[in-house]
C-alpha cells in the first residue's frame, strides 16, 4: 500500500514544545498512516496529515503555532462523530492510527502542574480491519488475507482472516492458482512480503484483486513468525493442537497474524482457531469467470443485477454473508450439496415452518460481529443485548422447527445447537444480559444508563441517592426561599461553582448581611444576580458526585463481567452464529425457490448437464419488473457418453439471446453446486471441478493489452487448464482481429476443446463456417437461436433450435441500432455482393462506382423499382389466412399489374 501521510519534518532549528514533541515522537511511531491524535473531545491531525485530511474529508484547515518558523497545519473531528470521517478515509484508501489520551487531565497533574496527558496509538484501522458495525458493510465478508511462497516458488499458501467475525482460513495452494482462489473470499486488504513483489504469482494475484495491497517486510513472513503468533494467539506450548503446518502456510500465517497484532496496537489477537478449507474441495473459478458472470457484482460494481443480489432472501446479516460464501465457493462435495438441498426442500415443502422461522430470525441481530467486538474490547452495551436477542430469536425459531417432527439433517443440527436448554454456558449468560441491559442501551459503556432497574440492589440504591438528592435540592430552595423572604431564590448548578444559590442583585446585600451572612457565603456577583455557596450545599454536592462516581463504577463493572461471561462462551456463540446463518440460508433458498418457481437439481458424479426450461435468474428478474416474461430452453451436454453432445456450438443473431443462453448454464451449475435450487422445469448436473466463462470483450490499458490480447489470454487459460469434469463457455472467440486468422484461432479453440479437453462447452460464435465442424468431430452439435423477420423488422424469438443459424442479420441489427439509413444501405449492398460472389471482397472499393440511392433500405437493397414498393406495400395489408381462393386469384392479378406498370 503506497503511504498515505508523510512525516513531519524533525526540527533543528529549535526545540518543539512538550506537547509537539510528544505528537512527533508518537507520529513516528506509525509514519504511513494518518494520525487521529485525541484532544478533548476532538480528534486533531497536524502537518500533511491535516492537509490530506481537509482534502479528503472537505473539512477546515487551520494552523496551530509554529514549527520551524512555518505555521503548523491542522484539522479535526469531534470524537462521537470519527466513526463517519473514517469510513470515508478508508474508503479514500487511507490508513489510520487512532492515538487517544490514556490518563485524565486530573491524573496528569498528579505527576506534576505542567505534565501532559499520556498518549498512547491503541489499533490502526486499515480496510481489513474493521470492526465498528457503523464502518462495515452488514451482508458481506471484510477478508484481510496475507499469500506467501515456498522456498524455489514450488508451493503457495494461503492465510484469510475476518477481523470482524473471528473467522480463520488457513490453506496451501498451487501458487498458479493463487489468484483464483484468493477471489472466493469477499478481499478489503491483501497482504504480501516485500521480497516476495518481483514473483510471477504474487504479481497476478497482487493483479487480479480490487482490494488495496499492503506490502509487509520479510520478517513478518517466516515460519518461525507464524508459529510463534499462532502459540501466543491461542495460548498453547505447542501448534500441533491446531493442525499441521507446511513452512509456507506458517509464513503465511506469520503475515497474517503479525498485521493483526501491529494494527491492533499489541493488543490481544482474538481469532477463531484456524479451520484448512481444502481449495480442490470447491469449484474452481476465476477472476474472469466471476466478472463474467457477474456472480457478486453486477458490472457497475454494484450487488443489484448480480446473482447474489438477485436470489439473497436472507434475512440475517450472518445468513447473507454465508450465502455469499456458498455461492462464491461451490462445493464438490456431492454429499454436503445433497445435505443443503434436503433442507432448503423441506423449507419448500412445509411454507408454515418457512414463514415463522423468518418471522424469528428477522428479530435476531448480528450475533457474530457482536460477539468478536466485545471479544476485541471495542463492543459496548448493545452488542450484549444484540447478543442476547440473538440467542432468544434463533432459539424460538429451533423450538417451532421441532415441532414439526423429522428434520433433514442440517436443520437437525442447527436446532439442536441453538436449544439453550441444555447449553448452560450459553443460557446464563443469554438471560443475565437479556434482563441486565435496558431496552434502549447507550452505545458506550462510559455514558453508562444501561443497566436495567432491578438487576444490581447495590446499584439501584446508589442512584436512589442520586434521585433523592435531587429531591432534597428543591426542598432546601424552597427552605432557603421561604427562610429569607426572596421568592426568586434558586439553586442551580454549573461546572464552575458547583451547586449554589443565585438571587437577583437587589437581594445581594441582603444575604452578605448578618445573619445570612454566616449560611450564605458570597462567591459571584454579575451584572443581575448575586451567587452564593452553603455549606449544606457543598456537603450534597460531594454526595452527589460520589454517587455518580459509584453508579459509573459499578455499570462499568457489570459490563466487564457481562464480557468476560461472552468471552468465555466465545466458542459456543460462534457455533449459534453458524447456526443461525445455516437456517437463514436454507430458508431463504427455499423462499426464492417458491417465489421464482426454481427446483431442486439432481446432483451427479458424471459430467452431464440435462436442463430443461432453464432461465437466467437474473435477467428474468430483470424483465419481470418490466411486466415481460423470459423464454426458456432446453440444454443437454455429456462429457462422458454418446447420447449427448459434449460440446454445442450456437449461432444465430446478435442480440438473440446466445450470451445469456450460455451464461445461464454456467450459473445454473454454480446454483447447483452451491446447494441451491435452479430455475429450470427440471436440471441434471454433474459436478464440475471448474467453470470457465470468456463472454465480452474488454481491455485492459493499464496493462497494455488490447481487447483481443485480454480476450486470447482467457480462451489460452481456459484450453490450458479445462479438464473433462469442467464446464465452458465460449463467446464470439477471435472477432477481435481479422476475419480469416479470428476463424482459424476460433476453429482451433473448437477442435481442441472437443478432443483435447473433452469437456462439456458452449462456443457461441458468428463464424459459420464453424457450423460444419458438427460433421467432423463426434462430440459436437450445432443448435442455433431462432429469428424471424416480420413486416420489414427483425423479430428475436429467443428460442433455442436444434441446427445452425441460416444468417446473422447483422445489417438488420445495426438498423435497430439506429445506424444512419445511407450507411445501412450500403452494408446491405455490400453483404449481398460478397454473399454473390465471396472473391469480391479483395475489390471492395470498387463498389464505390455503383452506389445505392440514398432512398434504399434493407429490405430493398435488392433494386426494386417504385413499383415493387407498391407491390410490398400491398403485401402488408393482405392477411394470407383469410383469403378465399377466388380473392387469392384477384390478388395474383393486381400484383401483376402492379410489376407491370413502370415498364
Amino acid at each position: 500500500m503506497a503511504d498515505t501521510a508523510t512525516s513531519p519534518p524533525s526540527s533543528k532549528t529549535s526545540a518543539p514544545t512538550p506537547f509537539m514533541a510528544q505528537y512527533l515522537s508518537i507520529k513516528k511511531q506509525q509514519p504511513d498512516a494518518l494520525l487521529f491524535f485525541r484532544m478533548g473531545d476532538f480528534y486533531e491531525l497536524f502537518f500533511d496529515d491535516a492537509v490530506q485530511a481537509a482534502r479528503v474529508l472537505d473539512i477546515t484547515l487551520t494552523s496551530r503555532g509554529e514549527h520551524e518558523g512555518k505555521p503548523i497545519p491542522m484539522a479535526g473531528v469531534p470524537y462521537h462523530a470519527a466513526e463517519g470521517y473514517l469510513a470515508r478515509l478508508i474508503k479514500a484508501g487511507c490508513r489510520v492510527a487512532v492515538c487517544e489520551q490514556t490518563e485524565s487531565p486530573a491524573e496528569a497533574k498528579k505527576r506534576g502542574s505542567k505534565a501532559i496527558v499520556n498518549r498512547e496509538i491503541v489499533r490502526i484501522v486499515t480496510p481489513g480491519t474493521l470492526t465498528e458495525e457503523a464502518l462495515l458493510p452488514a451482508r458481506q465478508g471484510q477478508a484481510l488475507a496475507a499469500i506467501a511462497l515456498g522456498a524455489g516458488g514450488a508451493e503457495g499458501a494461503i492465510a484469510v482472516c475476518d477481523v470482524s467475525t473471528g473467522t480463520f482460513d488457513v490453506a496451501a495452494v498451487d501458487p498458479a492458482a493463487l489468484a483464483d482462489v484468493l477471489m472466493a473470499w469477499p478481499l478489503s486488504e491483501l497482504l504480501a512480503a516485500d521480497a516476495d513483489s518481483g514473483k510471477p504469482p504474487i504479481i497476478s494475484a497482487t493483479a487480479a484483486s480490487a482490494a488495496p495491497v499492503t506490502w509487509r517486510p520479510a520478517r513478518a513472513a517466516t515460519h518461525k513468525t507464524g508459529e510463534a503468533l499462532l502459540k501466543e494467539a491461542f495460548d498453547i506450548a505447542a501448534i500441533d493442537a491446531l493442525g499441521d503446518f507446511s513452512r509456507t502456510e506458517l509464513s503465511a500465517i506469520g503475515l497474517l497474524l503479525d498485521y493483526v497484532k501491529l494494527t491492533q496496537a499489541g493488543s490481544e489477537i482474538r481469532l477463531d482457531p484456524p479451520r484448512r478449507p481444502d481449495p480442490s474441495g470447491h469449484l474452481s473459478i476465476d477472476p474472469a469467470t466471476r466478472a463474467s458472470l457477474e456472480i457478486d457484482r453486477a458490472m457497475n460494481g454494484g450487488r443489484d443485477g448480480s446473482l447474489l443480489g438477485t436470489i439473497d432472501r436472507t434475512v440475517t446479516a450472518p445468513g447473507a454473508r454465508l450465502l455469499a460464501a456458498r455461492l462464491a465457493r461451490p462445493s464438490l462435495d456431492k454429499a454436503e450439496i445433497e445435505s443443503r438441498l434436503d433442507a432448503a426442500a423441506w423449507f419448500v415443502d412445509d411454507t408454515i415452518a418457512l414463514e415463522d422461522l423468518r418471522a424469528r430470525l428477522r428479530q435476531a441481530p448480528d450475533l457474530e460481529r457482536a460477539r468478536t467486538r466485545l471479544n476485541l474490547g471495542r463492543g459496548g452495551p448493545r452488542d450484549l443485548l444484540a447478543i442476547a436477542n440473538a440467542l432468544r430469536a434463533a432459539s424460538e425459531g429451533a423450538a417451532l422447527l421441532k415441532q414439526a417432527g423429522a428434520l433433514p439433517e442440517q436443520i437437525e443440527r442447527a436446532c439442536h445447537q441453538l436449544d439453550l436448554s441444555g447449553q448452560p454456558d450459553l443460557a446464563g449468560p443469554a438471560d443475565d444480559m437479556a434482563r441486565a441491559i435496558t431496552e434502549s442501551p447507550p452505545t458506550l459503556a462510559r455514558d453508562g444508563g444501561f443497566v436495567a432497574t432491578g438487576w444490581d440492589p447495590a446499584l439501584d440504591e446508589v442512584r436512589a441517592l442520586r434521585e433523592d438528592s435531587r429531591k432534597i435540592i428543591a426542598e432546601m430552595q424552597a427552605r432557603y426561599a421561604s427562610e429569607t423572604g426572596i421568592s426568586a431564590l434558586k439553586v442551580k448548578f454549573n461546572n464552575v461553582l458547583g451547586y449554589f444559590v443565585d438571587v437577583p442583585a437587589r437581594h445581594g446585600d441582603t444575604l452578605m448581611a448578618p445573619p445570612w451572612s454566616e449560611t450564605f457565603i458570597h462567591r459571584q456577583t454579575l451584572a443581575g444576580n448575586v451567587r452564593f455557596s452553603t455549606s449544606e450545599l457543598a456537603e450534597l454536592a460531594g454526595r452527589i458526585s460520589r454517587a455518580e462516581e459509584e453508579t459509573k463504577a459499578r455499570e462499568l463493572a457489570i459490563f466487564e463481567d457481562l464480557s468476560a461471561r461472552v468471552s468465555a462462551a466465545s466458542r459456543a456463540l460462534s457455533a449459534s452464529a453458524e447456526a443461525i446463518a445455516c437456517l437463514d440460508v436454507a430458508a431463504a433458498t427455499g423462499a426464492w425457490a417458491l417465489e421464482a418457481d426454481a427446483v431442486r437439481p439432481r446432483i451427479d458424479v458424471d459430467p452431464v448437464f440435462e436442463a430443461d426450461a432453464l432461465r437466467h435468474p437474473v435477467v428474468e428478474a430483470a424483465l419481470k419488473k418490466d411486466g415481460q416474461g423470459f423464454t426458456a430452453n432446453a440444454l443437454t451436454l455429456d462429457a462422458g457418453g454418446e447420447d449427448a453432445p459434449r460440446l454445442l456450438l450456437v449461432t444465430g443473431p446478435n442480440m438473440a439471446g446466445k450470451s445469456t443462453y450460455l451464461r445461464q448454464a454456467a450459473l445454473a451449475v454454480i446454483l447447483a453446486q452451491a446447494g441451491l435450487f435452479v430455475p429450470a422445469r427440471s436440471i441434471r448436473v454433474g459436478l464440475a471441478d471448474r467453470v470457465f466463462s470468456r463472454v465480452g470483450a474488454s481491455d485492459d490499458l493499464a496493462r497494455g493489452r488490447s481487447t483481443f490480447m485480454v480476450e486470447m489470454v482467457e480462451t489460452a487459460a481456459i484450453l490450458t487448464q479445462a479438464t473433462g469434469r469442467s464446464f465452458v463457455i465460449l463467446d464470439e472467440v477471435g472477432r477481435g482481429t481479422s476475419t480469416w486468422d479470428g476463424l482459424a484461432i476460433a476453429w482451433a479453440a473448437v477442435e481442441h476443446l472437443h478432443s483435447t479437453n473433452g469437456c462439456r462447452a458452449l462456443f457461441a460464435t458468428h463464424y459459420h463456417e464453424l457450423t460444419g465442424l458438427a460433421d467432423d468431430l463426434s462430440g459436437a452439435a450445432n443448435a442455433s437461436l431462432r429469428a424471424r423477420e416480420w413486416k420489414n423488422d427483425l423479430v428475436f424469438l429467443h428460442e433455442v433450435q436444434p441446427g445452425p443459424a441460416d444468417r446473422s442479420y447483422g445489417v438488420q441489427v445495426a438498423k435497430l441500432a439506429g445506424l444512419p439509413k445511407k450507411a445501412v444501405s450500403r452494408a446491405a449492398q455490400i453483404l449481398k455482393r460478397l454473399e454473390t460472389d465471396p472473391s469480391s471482397a479483395e475489390t471492395l472499393p470498387l463498389f464505390a462506382s455503383a452506389p445505392l440511392t440514398v432512398e434504399e433500405d434493407v429490405e430493398d437493397s435488392g433494386g426494386h423499382s417504385g413499383a415493387g414498393d407498391r407491390v410490398v406495400t400491398l403485401l402488408d395489408t393482405v392477411d394470407p389466412d383469410s383469403l378465399t381462393p377466388r380473392e387469392a386469384l384477384d390478388l395474383v392479378y393486381r400484383l401483376k399489374d402492379e410489376a407491370q406498370s413502370d415498364d
